[in-house]
Formats: structure tokens, C-alpha cells, sequence
């Protein structure tokens, strides 16, 4: 496999992970799927650097009160809705 060959596998098996960090966090993959995805992350910065980011917002949202939530300005919460989302394949 050539350098570019390899750089494009690793290049989708992120944005694989990237779709996969919710479920990790909630520890709702299956074993074989978990043990692909730390496999990968053990060797992948950027993978590891997505998952700690994930984890930092997890932990702030976790802080917000409903009152909170429904206080924010619409173009701040759409915002930070439109950063949230991770696309899904079809």
C-alpha cells in the first residue's frame, strides 16, 4: 500500500471513529467494535485528540440546567446544535 493509499485508509477509518465517538461514551458499542476503535485510537492523535474534546463538551452540557438550556439565545444554541452533530453516512 502506498503512503497516500494508507494516509486515505487512515483518513476513513477516522471519520468512521469520529461517528462512533457518542456510542464509546456511552458505552453502547459491541465488544469487537469497541476493540477495533481503541485499537485505532491507541495509534491515531487526532482520533485521541476528537475523543478528549468529545468527552470536555460531554462533561460541560452535563452542567447545564433545563432552565439554562431553554435561556439561551436561539442563534447560540443553533450554534452549538450545528457543532454537536456529527454527520451520518446513508
Amino acid at each position: 500500500m502506498s503512503g497516500e493509499q494508507h494516509e486515505e485508509a487512515t483518513d476513513q477509518r477516522c471519520i468512521e471513529l469520529v461517528e462512533l465517538l457518542t456510542a464509546y461514551l456511552d458505552d453502547a458499542l459491541t465488544d469487537d467494535i469497541r476493540t477495533q476503535f481503541e485499537e485505532h485510537l491507541e495509534g491515531c492523535a487526532g482520533c485521541q485528540a476528537a475523543l478528549a474534546q468529545w468527552r470536555t463538551v460531554a462533561g460541560l452540557a452535563g452542567r447545564l440546567s433545563a432552565e439554562d438550556v431553554a435561556n439561551l439565545d436561539p442563534y447560540v444554541r443553533d450554534r452549538l446544535m450545528a457543532t454537536l452533530v456529527i454527520p451520518r453516512r446513508r
